[in-house]
């Protein structure tokens, strides 16, 4: 399977040009924001979305103005989601290092979200992307929605597959199937391509969040220890929904026992997780993912293959075959 770096060639030019794109997207005038902007900058990711958007472009043909405009876009709504994020979950730590709430307070971080969120939005408008802005805008809605809809349901640890994948269709993967929309909107493709890479990047999302499930129970194979951190934060994951729904009564009433009451119990969470693996929840989980990458694939096979097509499946092939 090709490297992350590999599947970067085909916009390798365009990846260092989106840098400046994105640092002048993020100035401020005020020295405390400008400080936090250096901060996140110096620290980002692996820049998946800037990458899921311009590869979605080029697979058009040339990266055009919009298509930078647009992966800027995308990633200064997702900072603000993560540190939106880090506020709500009272997290200290992002890709290890401190988060912006940690280091700078909450108020300050919730403050920083809202100017990310902003720049965004004006960035958009300014250079005159309307399509572009309802794209991501929706996306950043049914983020909310998913963020909410997940509150809601996990009190009662009692919903189905269906409402699961409500939950991780707007909560995880309407932003990548933004990232894939715009940029085929960016190259100017008609609504149907528009919506098809929409639907694209929606199952390889949705994949993506099934395998993050799986990395609970060490992933599904025996790559290591498994950590149980979403049962200690009392999340319904597919493996455990599944384990729910095929174990009697007795079992169940154990295991929804153990991750409201003896979340912080590692032996307690250790069985759980072991009862989650008999009961055919992490087979179940797995063959999910699989179903949806075979979906992504069939979409994105709909259109010409080249350099970039090639690259986009094998991120999707690197969503669910990746170790961390």
């Amino acid at each position: 399977m090709p490297s992350f770096d590999e599947l970067q060639r085909p916009i390798a030019a365009e990846m260092k040009a989106f840098e400046p794109h994105f640092r002048e997207a993020m100035r401020s005038k005020v020295a405390l924001l400008d400080r936090v902007m250096h901060y996140i900058v110096k620290r980002k990711g692996k820049q998946m979305r800037p990458m899921f958007t311009l590869l979605s472009a080029r697979l058009f043909g040339a990266v055009t103005e919009s298509a930078f405009v647009a992966a800027s876009l995308i990633e200064l709504l997702h900072t603000a989601t993560l540190v939106h994020d880090d506020v709500v979950d009272d997290a200290n730590m992002r890709r290890g290092f401190f988060s912006i709430n940690a280091l700078w307070k909450n108020k300050i971080a919730v403050l920083v979200g809202d100017y990310l969120l902003s720049r965004g939005l004006l960035l958009a408008i300014d250079k005159g992307e309307f399509a572009l802005l309802r794209i991501v805008s929706t996306a950043v809605r049914e983020m909310s929605e998913g963020e909410l809809l997940q509150l809601e349901k996990s009190r009662s640890l009692n919903f189905s597959e269906e409402v699961y994948f409500d939950i991780i269709r707007q909560k995880t993967a309407s932003l990548i199937a933004a990232c894939c929309a715009s940029g085929a909107s960016a190259a100017g493709r008609p609504p149907e391509e528009v919506e098809r890479m929409r639907l694209f990047g929606e199952y390889t999302g949705i994949a993506f969040q099934i395998k993050d499930d799986l990395f609970d129970y060490g992933g599904g194979v025996d790559t290591g220890k498994p950590t149980g951190l979403d049962i200690k934060e009392k999340k319904l994951t597919l493996p455990l929904i599944h384990a729910l729904r095929n174990v009697d009564a007795r079992d169940r009433r154990w295991m929804v026992d153990v991750v409201k009451n003896h979340s912080e119990d590692d032996n307690a969470v250790a069985r759980l997780v072991r009862k989650v693996t008999e009961a055919g929840g992490i087979a179940h989980a797995r063959q999910r993912m699989h179903e949806y990458r075979d979906k992504a694939l069939e979409v994105l096979h709909t259109f010409s293959r080249n350099e970039s097509r090639d690259a986009l499946e094998g991120l999707v092939h690197l969503t669910v075959e990746r170790t961390k």
